[in-house]
């Protein structure tokens, strides 16, 4: 692979541990934590003055003002209306498949009634005002503005807005189909600065959703808790585990398809017998010189690809539970049966079938994953993320006396400890 072999680990050899502990590590690059903490700052002294300024700095705005960088509806759907009917029909199917899954995912109220007849339950509500963050650097995302506005939309959240440094043209025809109300052109940590804190021309808003580069992720971390923030995710990565039943020459497209996302992507197989692994290897190097995004992949392969060689399917299964992956893809002859063995993934793909790149486009659940092995704790992007619980309590006089007893005892095991 233009003079260099893909990283191989064998779970069988001595130093295994050291070398996938090594892999693992790779994944979290150190944060700018330092210059994110001033744009931040810096945006919130200086409100549309400074943010301005970072626009012109870093996202190459030409504007005079904050006002000549937003976007309105009519904007979204006029750049809609220029797109050409296949791009439109597709927009909205994506959409229409999210939509309905997203529907599922919504909380539920309840009312539960003791035996003392005090009504206990909660109410959800949606949250008012949720934004929407799409890269906009080397590419164009508009399957993001999907995956971020549509569960928004469908959780009933009343405004729904966007933040996008590229203004290109297919992301603001997603905002149209995905009902995206207004945005601004704007990017990286200043934008999201703005949208936590608030400024004389962009509101201060409940949640910030969507994924981003190293200095999102960063100013993500920094501003939760002044803003609800959806995940944490990283750069992406999908780990295949294979028993050798299905072609390699599909499992290394899936492999180049994630690693050529960026280079600090990761395309890891696990799979059984060194022969299949082989296999493998040879369909990347078959593959690889046609990519349009090669030395992209190439830098992403070298710093964190990997065939790793288990000695058994369940030791397979606890590698890539170790990993916990953005996106587990089961390459079985019976991969529902090896399901309940996967206790860490924030989306699993099932069989020979089920390529990982059509999940990030158009098959519903959301690709806004949880990555870095925080799928240990982490779910992915849903409806319910831009929805809160209340909860209620009403009591009978019956219910009352009883609970006041039950207080005395509490308070009094807690004073005494």
């Amino acid at each position: 692979m233009s003079g260099f072999e893909l990283r191989r680990l064998a779970a069988a050899r001595p130093d295994f541990r050291e070398r996938f502990a090594a892999l693992l590590a790779a994944r979290t690059p150190e944060p700018p934590t330092r210059e994110v903490a001033e744009i931040l700052a810096g945006v919130r002294a200086g409100g549309d003055a400074a943010l301005l300024e970072y626009a012109r700095r870093h996202d190459g705005a030409e504007a005079a003002s904050v006002a000549e960088l937003a976007w309105d509806a009519a904007d979204f759907r006029a750049a809609y209306e220029r797109q050409e009917p296949g791009l439109r029909a597709a927009l909205q199917d994506a959409a229409g498949r999210i939509r309905a899954y997203a529907e599922r995912q919504r909380l539920q109220p309840f009312v539960w009634t003791d035996a003392a007849g005090s009504r206990l339950g909660q109410e959800v509500r949606a949250l008012e005002r949720a934004a929407v963050y799409v890269p906009g650097g080397r590419a164009a995302y508009p399957s993001s503005v999907l995956m971020a506005a549509v569960p928004a939309r469908a959780a009933g959240v009343d405004e729904v807005v966007l933040a996008s440094p590229g203004g290109d043209p297919a992301v603001l025809a997603a905002a149209h189909v995905a009902g995206i109300d207004r945005g601004w052109r704007l990017g990286g940590a200043h934008a999201l600065a703005a949208l936590a804190y608030g400024t004389a021309a962009v509101p201060k808003v409940d949640l910030i959703a969507g994924p981003g580069n190293a200095w999102v992720t960063e100013a993500k971390r920094q501003l939760y808790g002044v803003v609800g923030i959806d995940l944490l995710a990283g750069p992406s990565e999908i780990v295949i585990v294979s028993d050798g039943s299905v072609n390699p020459h599909w499992l290394a497209s899936d492999l180049l398809a994630q690693a050529e996302h960026d280079e600090d992507a990761q395309a890891v197989l696990i799979g059984l017998g060194a022969r299949h692994l082989d296999e493998v290897a040879a369909a990347l190097q078959a593959q690889l010189p046609g990519r349009g995004r090669r030395a992209i992949i190439e830098a992403s392969l070298r710093r964190h690809g990997a065939l790793i060689e288990a000695g058994s399917l369940p030791q397979a299964l606890e590698l890539a539970n170790e990993m916990a992956p953005e996106h587990l893809q089961l390459a079985l002859a019976e991969p529902a049966a090896a399901l309940a063995q996967v206790r860490h993934a924030a989306a699993v793909f099932l069989g020979a079938h089920s390529a990982e790149v059509l999940g990030d486009y158009c098959a519903g659940p959301n690709h806004v994953l949880p990555t870095g092995g925080a799928a240990r704790y982490a779910s992915p992007l849903g409806a319910d993320a831009f929805q809160k619980r209340i909860t209620l309590q009403e009591l009978t006089p019956e219910g009352a006396r009883e609970l006041r007893l039950l207080r005395a005892v509490v308070r009094g095991g807690v004073a005494q400890r």
